[in-house]
């Protein structure tokens, strides 16, 4: 037990398979039906974003082309584990998410101005809250008892270039998804301490 384990409101199995006992898997076996991948979503768009934005876009790859698409942008260490997980994600973020502020904040509409004319804010803005967007996204992964696998070893133009020729997203990051498969882990790597990190003025 830590303080974590301690203080958290969810009990100490949820703990562990969200955050202290969860890892990043490098092999994936089983399926991940349309129904888990739905909730992955559904339990990702509740985290808070800027102006509650949400720009994050997901693109779920199946069929064997697509993957294919996919596996052929990927680094050289990535392209296994991709092409035999059970779902693939690809996240990205809309690149006109202010066009939609009459849909995620039509009672205050006034801030709208500041990104219309300012396009590198605007693209500024979409990417890092759909970053941000992305860490729930694996917490729900995770939530539902499976593993995810996020990789940002990837030629991200490739992969706009295959999946969103328009420009409409731009994509930064790829995620594995599915229940470990046969050596999944490696050795757990060292995390900070508190005391490495946090500091309090």
């Amino acid at each position: 037990m830590t303080i974590a384990h301690e203080e958290a409101v969810i009990d100490s199995a949820a703990v562990d398979a969200i955050f202290a006992e969860a890892r990043t898997a490098n092999s994936f076996a089983g399926e991940v039906s349309e129904e888990q991948a739905h909730a992955i979503y559904e339990l990702t768009k509740f985290g808070p974003t800027a102006f509650n934005s949400q720009p994050l876009r997901v693109t779920y790859v199946r069929s064997d082309e697509a993957r294919a698409k996919l596996v052929g942008t990927l680094s050289p260490g990535n392209k296994a584990k991709t092409a035999s997980a059970p779902l693939v994600a690809v996240l990205s973020y809309d690149t006109a998410w202010h066009e939609q502020w009459d849909k995620f904040l039509p009672v205050y509409a006034a801030p709208k101005a500041m990104y219309d004319v300012n396009p590198e804010l605007a693209a500024a803005t979409g990417n890092n809250n759909a970053h941000l967007q992305a860490g729930y996204f694996i917490l729900a992964v995770r939530s539902l008892g499976l593993a995810a696998g996020p990789m940002t070893g990837a030629d991200f133009a490739a992969i706009d270039a295959e999946f969103f020729p328009a420009g409409d997203q731009k994509s930064f990051l790829v995620v594995n998804i599915g229940q470990p498969g046969p050596d999944a882990f490696g050795e757990a790597k060292p995390k900070f301490a508190y005391e490495d990190v946090v500091r309090t003025v």
